[in-house]
């Protein structure tokens, strides 16, 4: 068996790998927004602590989730590299993946993520502090940032799925092929 060549045993096993990493990393951070709203009720709730919980579970799982997104990349390259030229860069739904790809990650990297980490420090300060004085009402400091911050993730959180859809119709129809 040839196993650098366009259908062979390398070429299979790195295109297993795109899809595997894609399954894994895209799907750790698809459903980003459903946590965040769960930590939402938790704090509107006044239960600041189950939030931090969700807050933590969910920032593991996307950290992982990151890795196996730069892997899609990498073995992305690869398998257009094994392809004998059938498929190349030049053809649109390959250079404009990676435009699209390398756009969301600057989204990401730019936007999302300084985002996020400022919600878990507010969310950590809210924890820290403790439940209000008697007879202080009212949400906490922090809420009037988080729910900046929230407007932020509803707008980029959803706009990152988009890019992972649009990738996902370029791979299967290969415009420009």
């Amino acid at each position: 068996m040839i196993l650098g060549v366009y259908d062979g045993g390398l070429y299979k096993v790195c295109l297993i790998a795109h899809i595997l990493c894609a399954i894994v990393g895209f799907g750790a951070v698809f459903l980003n927004g459903m946590y965040g709203a769960q930590m939402k009720a938790r704090l509107t709730a006044g239960r600041p602590t189950e939030a931090l919980a969700i807050y933590e579970a969910n920032e593991q799982v996307s950290k992982i989730g990151q890795y196996f997104i730069y892997a899609v990349f990498i073995f992305g390259f690869a398998v257009l590299g094994l392809s004998d030229s059938v498929f190349k860069f030049s053809q649109t739904w390959v250079w404009l993946s990676v435009v699209l790809y390398i756009v969301a990650t600057g989204l990401s990297h730019g936007v999302m993520l300084p985002a996020v980490k400022r919600m878990g420090v507010l969310i950590r300060e809210i924890v820290a502090a403790g439940p209000p004085p008697a007879g202080i009402a009212g949400p906490p400091p922090q809420a009037a940032e988080m729910a900046e911050i929230g407007k932020k993730l509803g707008v980029v959180g959803p706009a990152l799925d988009i890019f992972m859809i649009v990738i996902l119709f370029l791979m299967v129809w290969k415009p420009g092929l």
